[in-house]
């Protein structure tokens, strides 16, 4: 009896198993639905517009132009006359017959890329011949059209996503765009829209005999947003071309909002080599360039010593610390700073006393270091007086990234005391030891945005608000976003500082620069560069450097120009500097003579010296 019960239960049990899995699969689980329906029905997406790209005045900067993609579906294929194919859509045969076997190890029932991006002339043409080809169809998306061809290092670059990207990212299939870079990645959620889809019914040969359902389960692409971006289209093709021929950054800022209004790096590229069939192989050239470094922007990611415009920070660290008063004057011994074990060369002349205003517009390295050493030596330690200077510096927005809306940067470096103890016997060093971070040498590494940050915080007398490329916020937004970010200087200390940075301009080693009419505030920078060769420090050609602001008492642009093996600030850093704040500010240029001279001048032959690389044949 017990055995007969035992085969009854297995029994009644097995057939309750079998009941509930045949329910499963016919009720619930529509897997085999959905493996019946990609026998019978084919997706096929529709892409939407990408968002356009707006300058800050309403000028078009990135649109959309058309293209198509040669598919194929394998199990449709007859044969078909090869060379017509590959003379019409310019394909070799290897790469066909390539791709075509691709297609069918895919799968021989689903559509694959044959041709990746045909352009719609030659769309247009071998159109009226598709019929002879079955299997093969045109499908249509978009891809970027810059219209101007400038700011690539800003906006970026789409490509296709790969398979990597698709198994993580559910929403994106083969073949779909994505942004890669700058402005297009940071933004790809807003800008890329939502896909829609048609569906189309198949026989029992695979072939598309209508829409599915009349397109019932159609979906239409959602729209994508546009964007404004804060960036003057005109300014950043003038500086551009400002910087032709050379290597440098430009980063101009309006200092009030902390938008960004131009950022240049040189040499560049026209962002539309990064569009098309030839993509991959002009992709290959700009990466494959490392002397030029075309897809490396100098103005976030490239760290300098900041040299001389570093002074009116420790001007205005001097001042809060109680170091010094506008009124404190040093003299220059002998034309050179002197301590024990410290030498510093000064520009100014022997026996010559500056207060706080001439030692900026006469960039007096002995007021500074004497400066320096007196923030350091005032703290009961030179650790503790190291730090608290560092502490200042970072309220500038120095030392860590300033977070921008750009994916790529560097946070440049500002010395702390840990820093000193590991290199030098703890207590063993003092401000004499670190001398050359007086005059923005030394350890210091700055990236041009942020020298630009911090001129704008001296132009708003102490605060700043973080630089950003985007314009269209919502003012809830912007006050969520960008509120000020203010130093730990009172602000009666900038007033002198800014007077003297006035007289670097109208009298001091930046008098290049001054424009008619406008009241330009700026400092002057020659920072030396070194490479270490065979092991041992070798001295380059210096860089040009230049920071600015105007007008004086009402800042509409802070600039920062950095001219890399441009000898000394005022031969090409501050001209540059004036004349993009000239043309901001008045829409003009004037000064034709100096505009030519900067235009027309290269460096070119600098760079191809032995160790200062070779210049760019693209586009330098």
């Amino acid at each position: 009896m017990i055995r007969k019960g035992t085969l009854l239960i297995f029994t009644v049990g097995a057939c309750f198993l079998f009941i509930f899995q045949l329910m499963s699969l016919q009720l619930f689980n529509s897997d085999y639905t959905k493996l019946s329906e990609n026998n019978a029905v084919e997706k096929r997406p529709i892409y939407p517009k990408r968002g356009l790209i707006y300058d800050r005045n309403g000028t078009l900067m990135v649109a959309n132009q058309p293209v198509y993609d040669l598919m194929v579906v394998p199990e449709n294929i007859e044969p078909f006359d090869t060379l017509e194919l590959i003379h019409g859509l310019s394909i070799s045969k290897d790469e066909l017959l390539l791709q075509l076997k691709k297609a069918k190890r895919f799968s021989s029932k689903l559509p694959s890329v044959i041709i990746r991006q045909v352009s719609k002339e030659d769309r247009a043409m071998f159109q009226e011949k598709i019929w002879k080809y079955p299997g093969f169809y045109f499908q249509k998306k978009l891809v970027r059209d810059y219209v101007l061809p400038i700011a690539s290092n800003l906006l970026g670059y789409t490509s296709e996503v790969n398979t990597s990207e698709v198994n993580k990212k559910n929403d994106y299939a083969l073949g779909e765009m994505i942004g890669r870079q700058g402005i297009e990645k940071t933004y790809e959620n807003s800008l890329r829209g939502k896909k829609g889809a048609s569906f189309f019914q198949k026989d029992r040969f695979n072939r598309i005999i209508g829409p599915y359902q009349d397109g019932r389960f159609d979906t239409e692409a959602e729209s994508s947003e546009d964007l404004n971006l804060t960036i003057d289209a005109v300014l950043q093709q003038y500086g551009e071309s400002l910087l032709r021929n050379k290597r440098g950054g430009i980063v101009a800022i309006e200092p009030q909002t902390g938008e960004v209004l131009a950022l240049v790096t040189a040499p560049s590229y026209d962002p539309n080599v990064l569009i098309g069939r030839e993509r991959s192989k002009n992709f290959s050239v700009l990466v494959n360039d490392t002397l030029a470094k075309p897809l490396f922007d100098r103005g976030l990611q490239a760290e300098y010593s900041p040299g001389s415009p570093f002074k009116t920070l420790n001007a205005l660290i001097g001042l809060q610390e109680k170091v010094i008063t506008p009124n404190t004057q040093f003299e220059c011994d002998q034309g050179h700073f002197y301590a024990r074990n410290a030498f510093m060369k000064c520009h100014c002349a022997y026996g010559s006393k500056n207060d706080l205003i001439k030692g900026i517009y006469n960039s007096c390295n002995t007021y500074f270091a004497k400066t320096y050493v007196g923030i350091v030596n005032k703290a009961a330690s030179p650790a503790e007086g190291v730090d608290r200077w560092r502490t200042h510096l970072e309220k500038f927005g120095l030392g860590d990234y300033l977070g921008y809306d750009l994916p790529i940067g560097k946070k440049g470096f500002i010395p702390n005391s840990t820093y000193y103890d590991r290199w030098y016997q703890q207590g063993r060093w003092g401000g004499t030891t670190i001398i050359s971070n007086a005059i923005g040498q030394g350890e210091i590494l700055t990236t041009p945005i942020q020298m630009a940050n911090f001129t704008a915080t001296i132009a708003n007398r102490g605060y700043f608000i973080k630089p950003h490329f985007k314009k269209s916020f919502s003012q809830k937004e912007k006050d969520s976003l960008f509120p000020k970010n203010y130093t730990l200087i009172a602000p009666q200390h900038f007033e002198t500082v800014v007077e003297g940075m006035h007289q670097v301009v109208e009298k001091g080693t930046a008098r290049i620069a001054r424009i008619k009419g406008i009241e330009v505030c700026g400092k002057t920078g020659t920072v030396e560069n070194f490479i270490r060769l065979n092991n041992e420090k070798t001295q380059l050609t210096d860089h040009s450097i230049f920071v600015a602001f105007a007008p004086k008492d009402d800042p509409k642009i802070a600039i920062t120009v950095f001219v890399e093996n441009g000898y000394w600030g005022g031969r090409w850093a501050a001209p540059i500097a004036s004349l993009m704040i000239e043309k901001y500010l008045t829409g003009t240029v004037n000064r034709k003579w100096l505009e030519n001279r900067m235009l027309n001048g290269s460096l070119l032959d600098e760079y191809a010296k032995p160790l200062s690389g070779k210049p760019f044949a693209i586009n330098e």
